[in-house]
């Protein structure tokens, strides 16, 4: 490997290692200002990793992680700030609840109707933030909020019983799917059932490599996110750019919640798990905006979520998981900033020693030339 190649592999990898470094210290400083031990949290929620029903629960939650941070990250990489993917994937999971509830077709054509129902309800979604900044330049952080909080509103319209809501006690359901859009899962036996849809989180993380990678398209949504300036000279409509990167991101995004809506739920109600387009920034911060690398990120919070609740046995409270959360998306920003600033002063170190080496070398060419003469 070639010395620049083995530093950029280095840049790459100092700053999520940095990152939680710096929270897992940071944590343990806040367990010993509360009076509590630094490291007795730590080794009980690593023992959860042992038990196959952890195990499960972990890939399942890192499944519904993954696909959200994936959202995230084609945002990022056409420098675009999608804050609206928790607003985008609710009312994206609800739309094919009431769609799988009222829509009856064979499997081979439901799973798919449920999953153009979500992808295109994203993609709506996120399209609106999309259209007002290429048309009318207002920011898609400002816009993406404002359409979380109305996508709540329309939410709560949707469950009144006289649109399509179902009540079910005191709980709003949009009524149990029908069979036909349900996804089998992987049976682990005692230890629970692996959703399904994983493989879809698998197929969009490879479909996400290959796009932004080996395909012209993907060359010009990193052009255009590195300098849009640049990338118009060469030919490419940032506008465009920008519409398509807000409804590709969104259409990712309306996917997040078919793991466990069709694999377990096969219903949207107030037990929905909500805050995953949030945690999916974090996510795809740590891990980069690489697929293989918010795969980990994404197993390592799904960890943090799922291991904690053994510390309430143990007189902690698993509060400390979400406290080490926090520390790492701060911990990941300042990690970031500082190993960029180190990798800029060694390739200008690297710039200086290479034109001292051509200054020198052209001296002594210009002496051997005087010699001959």
């Amino acid at each position: 490997m070639k010395k620049f190649d083995k530093e950029r592999v280095l840049l790459a990898v100092a700053g999520p290692v940095i990152a939680l470094a710096v929270a897992f210290v940071l944590t343990a400083i806040v367990l010993l200002a509360s009076g509590k031990s630094p490291v007795e949290p730590y080794v009980l929620m690593f023992e959860q990793l042992s038990y196959s029903d952890i195990q499960v629960l972990i890939i399942n939650q890192a499944s519904l992680y993954y696909i959200a941070a994936l959202a995230v990250a084609i945002g990022f990489r056409m420098n675009l700030f999608n804050i609206g993917v928790d607003g985008q994937y609710q009312l994206a999971a609800m739309m094919a609840a009431v769609v799988g509830a009222h829509a009856n077709l064979p499997a081979v054509l439901q799973v798919p109707l449920l999953i153009l129902t979500a992808v295109c309800t994203g993609a709506f979604w996120s399209g609106i933030a999309g259209i007002l900044k290429v048309t009318r330049g207002v920011s898609e952080v400002v816009a993406t909020i404002m359409l979380n909080a109305i996508a709540t509103s329309v939410i709560a319209y949707l469950w009144l019983p006289n649109v399509f809501g179902v009540k079910v006690g005191n709980n709003n359901t949009t009524g149990e799917m029908h069979e036909s859009g349900w996804v089998s899962g992987i049976s682990m036996g005692d230890a629970g059932e692996i959703y399904g849809l994983v493989f879809l989180a698998v197929l969009l993380g490879i479909a996400y490599w290959v796009v932004l990678n080996r395909t012209r398209f993907g060359f010009d949504l990193r052009a255009s996110g590195a300098s849009e300036t640049a990338a118009a000279a060469s030919g490419v409509n940032p506008k465009r750019m920008v519409l398509t990167a807000m409804l590709l991101s969104g259409g990712i995004a309306g996917m997040a919640g078919l793991p466990i809506l069709l694999g377990d739920t096969h219903t949207y109600s107030l037990n929905f798990p909500t805050g995953i387009g949030f945690l999916g920034i974090g996510i795809a911060l740590l891990g980069r905006n690489s697929p293989v690398g918010i795969a980990f990120a994404a197993l390592l919070w799904a960890w943090l979520d799922k291991a904690s609740p053994e510390l309430d046995f143990h007189g902690y409270d698993k509060e400390i998981a979400v406290i080490m959360q926090g520390l790492i998306v701060l911990s990941v920003v300042v990690s970031y900033e500082a190993v960029r600033e180190w990798g800029l002063r060694r390739q200008q170190r690297h710039v200086g020693a290479e034109l001292a080496a051509g200054h020198v070398l052209g001296a002594d060419n210009n002496k051997k030339e005087v010699a001959g003469r």
